[in-house]
């Protein structure tokens, strides 16, 4: 028999191109446990557990959804996912054809449900040592179908990332979510934190120490891994901007990691290790949007400035009185805001700042956009929040959260280091 031909340049860019998008959604699939890890060593040892679960809980409900409806993009008014799922499944996806990261590819499908998981997860920080797992599920999966299946669609594949925006005048840039999954879960963090109420122990500086420190560097170490793969992975960088995107995603963390150490430094006296993990998180947030359109001397500006804001704005629940447990506002809110923003300012690649002769007309799309974003998730947060915790309530039962969650909503604690 004769040997089995070659492959062409073509089949063997379309292999590499599969194998590097699958490898980025099982990275950005494994943020979820890693996230799981990080907000499980921030809270009690009493409610380890229950906090947990509501990130593994969105891992399992948030992917079925997104196979049955999400993403077809219902805010695109395209065909409905069900009626295409259930009347022939697959009939539409691109079996052969291309790789590529959105809705016509199988692949593109699985990668696309990574970041509807992470995104609902995000969320769930703000209500630890309060929240009811089914209400949480509820609240997860009207909010994911009324805001980030629509609002994918709307800042990837619609009007706002195009220049059709009905506020914007130039396309918004966001190459990996600024909008629709980080000031989007920040928004909908800060309603929920005020539907359900500061926790009746812990909502001060003394109280809210983590349990295990360690537990907490480990899941940053994950979610800062996965992020490669969650900024690498969306479809349509060269290879050069993909090097660019790689490299932005490793110097803007480190650099965040510094600069809220260094405010520690002074306000506090030390550096503390959840200090350097929450810098990590923020200048991940803040290089999301930017990572594939500034250089990287402004990827290492943009995370020393995001790492010193949020180092101070995690601060503002206290004297404002909203309890956001584990920062989710103060870090993912606005961090992603000032990505988003600085965009307007350092864009180089496929958009023009500030700085680089571009006017304001970017620095205004980026603007104009955050804020539909941030208001739309948050109103559909709020309205959501409030009717479940009216009806069937969202909030745990006093005593419940007193003694702690894990017992009382799972059966089972947590026999790691006492809090």
């Amino acid at each position: 028999m004769p040997a089995a031909p070659f492959p062409s340049k073509q089949e063997v860019r379309m292999s590499t191109d599969l194998a590097w998008l699958l490898l980025c959604t099982a990275l950005v699939i494994f943020m979820t446990p890693g996230l799981a890890f990080f907000y499980g060593g921030l809270v009690k040892s009493k409610s380890v557990v229950s906090m947990m679960m509501l990130s593994f809980g969105s891992l399992g409900l948030i992917t079925i959804l997104w196979v049955l409806y999400g993403a077809t993009g219902i805010g695109a008014l395209g065909d409905s996912g069900i009626s295409q799922f259930f009347g022939n499944p697959f009939q539409d996806f691109a079996l052969t054809d291309s790789i590529k990261a959105d809705d016509s590819t199988l692949a593109g499908v699985a990668f696309g449900a990574s970041f509807a998981i992470i995104t609902v997860a995000l969320i769930s920080g703000a209500i630890a040592d309060r929240a009811r797992f089914f209400p949480w599920l509820l609240f997860a999966g009207i909010w994911a179908t009324l805001v980030y299946f629509p609002g994918q669609a709307w800042v990837w594949a619609g009007w706002i990332l195009n220049g059709d925006f009905f506020l914007n005048g130039t396309g918004a840039l966001d190459w990996a979510g600024g909008t629709i999954v980080h000031q989007a879960a920040g928004a909908a963090a800060l309603a929920l934190a005020l539907v359900l109420g500061q926790r009746k122990v812990g909502f001060s500086k003394e109280e809210a120490q983590p349990h295990n420190v360690p537990l907490v560097l480990i899941g940053v170490a994950i979610l800062w891994f996965g992020w490669f793969g969650f900024n690498t992975g969306v479809y349509g960088a060269t290879e050069g901007q993909t090097s660019l995107i790689f490299l932005n995603t490793l110097i803007c963390p480190a650099a965040g990691m510094l600069g809220w150490l260094v405010v520690e430094h002074f306000k506090e006296g030390k550096a503390t290790a959840v200090g350097a993990a929450s810098g990590v998180v923020a200048g991940l947030v803040a290089i999301t949007p930017a990572c594939a359109h500034i250089d990287p001397w402004a990827a290492m500006v943009l995370g020393a400035f995001a790492g010193i804001v949020c180092a101070f704005a995690i601060d503002l629940k206290f004297k404002l009185g909203f309890d956001d447990t584990l920062d989710v506002v103060g870090i993912h809110l606005v961090a992603g805001f000032i990505g988003c923003i600085s965009l307007g300012f350092l864009a180089k690649y496929d958009g023009e700042g500030l700085f680089y002769g571009g006017g304001f007309a970017q620095l205004w799309s980026q603007f104009s956009s955050s804020i539909f974003v941030i208001a739309y998730a948050f109103v559909v947060a709020y309205v959501v929040g409030l009717l479940i915790e009216k009806t069937i309530g969202f909030r745990a039962k006093e005593e419940d959260e007193i003694a702690g969650l894990d017992t009382a909503l799972h059966g089972s604690g947590y026999t790691g280091m006492a809090s």
